[in-house]
């Protein structure tokens, strides 16, 4: 009886410990969101928690799509390339005459070929993802500069905007891609044979071979989501910014990996949840339109950016090492 008891108080103890790390995420929220109301109460308004998720919108398909890469022990550092240089060229195009509905599928599909490229370099040619995704970026942020010469890119027309700009019964439309996405991921997760290769994949590659799991195909499919949805959200955020730039999309890397990462994602791969994915694209984006609301300087903004990156990398060694 008594070795049963101390069964039960570790499995206990166990089950909590899991609970905190595997959730860890969504307690920073509720704290970062207490403490923001505090400085400044206007902070709890519709306006600006409506304007938390427009800003997360693009941030979040980003994150969700290299979790795909990241899920499986791989890294996709051509998101950025690939969402400035699908939107330069698709919008690039529409102001020449091709219509705008063509060209939002064109971005998507640039973004998907990039994916596919990606995937089958590693998994057929071996090649390593942090050096060719690296490779890519700078391809495709080069091929960018090429493409629009230094020059912005605007005037889009209405229809190519309403995404970005315009709201469905009071809610931004950015807002219901957004859920949309994460619903579609969870499904691919959790309910899915893909979900379960993902896994199997990211936690030991050798032992999902070995059981039947196709490795490369589940690589290459990773990676083309991942292009996928850099292509979609290149999209998103033309539309919500009504222009592309030579810079286009060139800040989110960081804040991608951070959110994926404090999210619960391990680096190592096998592990996290796209529930916890948004939790972390959710604090990231509450802290920056927090310290904009409070008026901190960009200096500041930019440096808490970093300190949350260094947070993540902190976490995710801290949970590996207490979770095994």
């Amino acid at each position: 009886m008594m070795l049963a008891k101390k069964l039960v108080v570790i499995t206990r103890k166990f089950k909590s410990r899991d609970l905190i790390f595997n959730n860890v995420v969504w307690f920073l929220l509720v704290i970062v969101l207490v403490v923001m109301g505090l400085f400044d109460p206007i902070f709890f308004s519709k306006g600006i928690l409506k304007n938390i998720l427009v800003q997360g919108t693009v941030l979040g398909v980003l994150t969700a799509g290299i979790s795909f890469t990241i899920l499986i022990g791989e890294i996709d550092l051509s998101i950025v390339g690939t969402i400035g240089f699908a939107a330069g060229l698709g919008t690039l195009l529409m102001g020449k005459g091709l219509n705008w509905l063509i060209a939002i599928l064109l971005i998507i599909v640039i973004g998907t070929v990039v994916g596919v490229i990606n995937g089958l370099l590693i998994s057929r040619m071996k090649a390593v993802s942090l050096i060719e995704t690296l490779a890519m970026m700078l391809i495709l942020e080069g091929a960018l500069l090429a493409v629009t010469k230094g020059r912005s890119i605007v005037n889009f027309p209405d229809a190519f905007s309403f995404v970005g700009q315009k709201a469905i019964f009071g809610i931004p439309v950015m807002i219901i891609a957004f859920l949309l996405v994460y619903i579609i991921v969870y499904v691919i997760w959790n309910k899915t044979v893909l979900g379960r290769s993902l896994y199997a994949v990211g936690g030991n590659a050798v032992s999902a071979y070995t059981s039947g799991i196709r490795v490369d195909r589940v690589r290459i499919v990773a990676f083309t989501i991942s292009g996928a949805f850099a292509g979609f959200a290149g999209f998103l955020l033309a539309s919500y910014m009504g222009a592309v730039t030579m810079t286009f999309g060139q800040d989110y890397l960081m804040y991608t990996l951070a959110a994926a990462v404090i999210g619960g994602v391990s680096l190592t791969g096998g592990r996290g949840s796209i529930v916890g994915v948004l939790g972390g694209v959710l604090l990231l984006t509450v802290i920056q339109v927090g310290l904009q609301v409070l008026g901190i300087s960009s200096y500041y903004v930019t440096m808490v950016g970093g300190l949350m990156i260094l947070l993540a990398v902190i976490i995710d060694a801290v949970r590996i090492r207490v979770q095994g």
